[in-house]
């Protein structure tokens, strides 16, 4: 039987594998194995071959389904009966009966048909199949006490198990039809026939094996035809969750907790992931493995959308609940597959005083509370990895100061069990300087104090320690006071764990292969030569890819309305390029399919977030966008108008709560000036108005009209904070019509042009400056990055977000103003050139009333209150 199986699936193109199990396996070992073969997306096709014994209901119905090719299963018989045989597997056995006795010229319809000796699938679906074509259908085992009488009445006579002797061949009448299908699972061979039975005709043994197990194979074809289907482009059958909006409109975590979210291993499922794809965390949330890209390299990626903003106010004016407005949108009401791309917030601002980032009203990622807290631990990853680094640069500073090069080398390639060996972190060292050598023990004593002191300046560190915390004490520290230091301080400080160049690093890699790269490339001083001193150079990098090694998998949750979002990494907008991760947005392109859209957002205004979206985010993934929806307020266009100034925390003046059309006329020139600016680059731009319940409709007209004069492909009012994705339709049809025009993006500057250059280009091309100014130690930095070869990396500007200039009171489109670089840093390992346009911190502080005042846990409940 395995032979004929073999040469079968040889012919269809199929690989069979053949398990075999020691013959004493019971249930539990024959289930643990059907349960692997269920989880291998490589099998595609279940067939069992055990003892009649062992056949229980427990065993057949531990298969999948959608595997089961022998058509065992409760499932698969269920929808035979009901009648769906076209969405099931029947039988290979049962279905070789019916064609062999059609082909043998026997009409089926109202013949009786006696099935004798079968029992559970098998009589299940030969009842079934029979009655289908007609056929009255009886069944009796062989000891039943009618069996003669039955066996005298019948025309055609099915065995289904071997015929006892006791039985007397003369009880079948002579003209009767005779078709032998039971098989003996541990031989591989069917049972005999009678060849001298004086009846009608005996239908070959060899006949039913051949058929049954062609009709097998064909089954086996039919299931991974199914799957590679499933691989291909589909609309989602995704399960859109409800909403009931309230007026008015609860507290963001009152209306997080009123939904109740879909298991995430279901929503996976929905969108196409595999079971192995997946890694879950809890009920809510689950990480993303980076095969899946390998498995959907052929499929053509959907639409690339980019949700930015105008210069915004203090409040925000609500990016994060555009972008899952718009997803709801086009999923729960357009039926078009898309997904939202979320950076992780900094845990420091949700107990500060920005409170969380999962959107807001009814456009929101849930459970809340766990989008803005822990989530699945990528920050703390990045803290380790990060205060590792940290705490290498010191003690290496330490150890190369109070120790000879013959005892600092004996302790970097120790003796172990009589054996010296470079580890292979050190002989890509050895590589970079120059000495081939493998053994330490050749290595001169030049080479040796080579190879051992990277003789790391102290004033040039600029790698900190960091942490998830605003703690403005850690602002400016000193370290090393022990006396187990020896006296080796030094002025340090720490910054907010999301600004560490990790998650940089993180948020611009592309595969496990290229985060290792990065994260030996990150520089954290020069020597006292003025060369770069890295993160591979210091022999960290494989302990700081073990680290991250599960932060690097997006991770998938979904928005009020159960469509998907991955959330993952973080990075700062000033000093980093403020966007969610390029692998999200890849993988989420190929889940969505040609028809559909990701959505992601740029942290600040447009003239921030999304220049660096475009220059340093598409050059580093060689994504192409298709649109630019720009989110502007009618507060914040009063604000550029003239209006008084806006505080967090402090309640509105009178001017921003009713309607005052000169002042929003006024603002738009930040409007106009953003679409520009998103024109620069070749992308339409949609104009999302997020619209406040002081909002008065000539306000709402009148921005949209002046967005349209501007040059947007269209300017719609958005309603989603107070009814979800309903609220968004209109915008979401003006994203799908925009997305259709040709996108003729294109970058803003090339990189080979020098950093000065690139600078003055973004000041004034973007922001409108009239020229940029050096301090001598910007100019300084510039002329050693160049001379270190990184004068080709893109530029990451770390600017006010609250005005176009570096003056956050000039509001609405400043003119004629210098730009001043005061500084300019390089995170090489995430790939651009930083230059600080003013002073820039990167540890916020605590205001005098935190969020923390409010948040508090029910102790009887486990559930968080006060988060925001």
């Amino acid at each position: 039987m395995q032979e004929v199986n073999q040469n079968l699936a040889e012919e269809a193109g199929l690989n069979i594998t053949h398990v075999c199990l020691p013959p004493d396996s019971g249930e539990d070992e024959i289930i643990d194995e059907i349960l692997k073969m269920n989880e291998d997306t490589r099998v595609h096709g279940l067939a069992l071959q055990i003892s009649e014994a062992l056949f229980s209901n427990k065993v057949l119905n531990a298969l999948n389904p959608e595997k089961d090719v022998d058509g065992v299963t409760d499932v698969n018989l269920g929808k035979l009966v009901r009648g769906d045989a076209h969405e099931c597997f029947v039988s290979p056995v049962a279905r070789a009966v019916i064609e062999l006795l059609e082909k043998s010229g026997i009409s089926l319809d109202g013949k009786k048909i006696l099935v004798v000796g079968a029992h559970g699938s098998l009589e299940a679906a030969l009842q079934c199949l029979f009655q289908r074509k007609g056929s009255m259908t009886m069944s009796s085992q062989w000891k039943t006490p009618q069996l003669q009488s039955k066996l005298h009445e019948a025309d055609v006579v099915i065995l289904g198990s071997p015929k006892p002797e006791e039985i007397p061949l003369t009880w079948i009448q002579p003209g009767t039809t005779v078709l032998n299908c039971f098989h003996d699972f541990l031989s591989g061979q069917l049972g005999c026939g009678s060849p001298s039975v004086h009846v009608n005709g005996i239908i070959a043994e060899d006949d039913v094996r051949l058929l049954a197990a062609a009709l097998r194979i064909q089954n086996m074809v039919s299931s991974g035809r199914r799957w590679l289907r499933e691989q291909q482009h589909r609309r989602w059958r995704l399960h859109c969750l409800k909403l009931q909006p309230l007026s008015p409109v609860p507290s963001d975590i009152e209306i997080s907790r009123a939904q109740t979210p879909k298991a995430v291993d279901i929503l996976a499922k929905e969108i196409g992931l595999l079971t192995d794809e997946i890694e879950i965390y809890g009920k809510s949330k689950a990480k993303v493995h980076l095969s899946l890209l390998e498995r959907l390299k052929d499929q053509t990626d959907g639409k690339y959308v980019l949700v930015a903003g105008i210069t915004p106010t203090p409040l925000g004016e609500g990016k994060s609940t555009v972008t899952i407005g718009l997803v709801q949108a086009l999923t729960a009401h357009l039926n078009v597959n898309s997904f939202a791309c979320l950076r992780q917030p900094s845990q420091g601002p949700t107990f500060g005083v920005k409170g969380g980032a999962a959107g807001g009203g009814y456009a929101q990622v849930i459970p809340m509370e766990e989008f803005n807290l822990h989530l699945t631990g990528d920050i703390h990853a990045i803290t380790a990895a990060n205060n590792l680094l940290a705490a290498a640069i010191d003690t290496r500073i330490l150890h190369e100061n109070t120790q000879t090069d013959k005892a600092l080398y004996n302790r970097l390639v120790p003796l172990v069990n009589g054996v010296r060996e470079f580890s292979e972190i050190q002989l890509a060292r050895l590589k970079k300087l120059g000495i081939n050598k493998t053994d330490p023990s050749t290595l001169t004593e030049e080479e040796m104090s080579k190879f051992a002191r990277l003789n790391i300046d102290p004033t040039t560190i600029t790698w900190q320690r960091v942490l998830d915390t605003n703690d403005r004490f850690l602002r400016k520290i000193t370290i090393g006071q022990a006396s187990t230091e020896k006296g080796h301080s030094r002025q340090a400080q720490f910054d907010i764990a999301v600004a560490s160049e990790i998650m940089a690093v993180l948020a611009l890699t592309e595969s496990l292969e290229d985060m290792k790269e990065r994260l030996g490339r990150m520089v954290v001083a020069s020597d006292k030569d003025g060369q770069p001193v890295t993160a591979e150079d210091l022999g960290v990098t494989g302990a700081l890819t073990v680290l991250m090694k599960d932060a690097i998998k997006p991770n998938l949750m979904q928005t009020l309305e159960g469509t998907p979002v991955f959330v993952h990494a973080g990075p700062f907008a000033n000093i980093a390029h403020g966007n969610s991760s390029v692998l999200a947005d890849k993988i989420a392109l190929k889940l969505v399919g040609e028809e559909g859209f990701v959505v992601t957002e740029a942290g600040f205004g447009a003239d921030i977030g999304m220049e660096k979206f475009f220059n340093i985010k598409c050059r580093a993934s060689g994504l192409v966008p298709n649109v630019v929806v720009l989110v502007a307020t009618v507060r914040a266009l009063k604000m550029h108008g003239g209006g008084p100034s806006v505080t967090a925390g402090v309640p509105l003046k009178k001017e921003y709560t009713e309607e005052n059309i000169q002042l929003v006329a006024d603002g738009c020139c930040n409007l106009q000036k953003q679409i520009q600016i998103a024109q620069l680059f070749g992308v339409p731009v949609v104009v999302a108005l997020n619209v406040f319940k002081t909002d008065t409709r000539a306000e709402i007209d009148l921005v949209c009209e002046l967005a349209k004069r501007a040059g947007a492909f269209d300017a719609v009012p958005c309603y989603h904070w107070s009814v979800g994705g309903k609220g968004s339709v209109d915008l979401a049809r003006a994203v799908r019509e925009a997305a259709s025009k040709r996108s003729r993006f294109r970058f803003l500057y090339d990189v080979q042009l020098p950093i000065v250059e690139k600078i003055r280009t973004i000041a004034q091309s973007v922001y409108g400056a009239k020229d940029i100014e050096l301090s001598p130690e910007a100019q300084s930095k510039i002329d050693r990055y160049t001379q270190q070869g990184f004068g080709n990396l893109p530029i990451c500007m770390a600017k006010t977000h609250l005005s176009l200039s570096h003056q956050p009171e000039r509001k609405g489109v400043p003119r004629d103003f210098i730009l001043p670089i005061s500084d300019v840093r390089a995170s090489i390992g995430a790939g651009f050139i930083y230059p600080l346009v003013g002073t820039m911190s990167t540890m916020p502080g605590l205001p005098t009333r935190p969020c923390f005042y409010d948040i508090d846990l029910d102790t009887e409940t486990e559930q968080v209150k006060g988060l925001f």
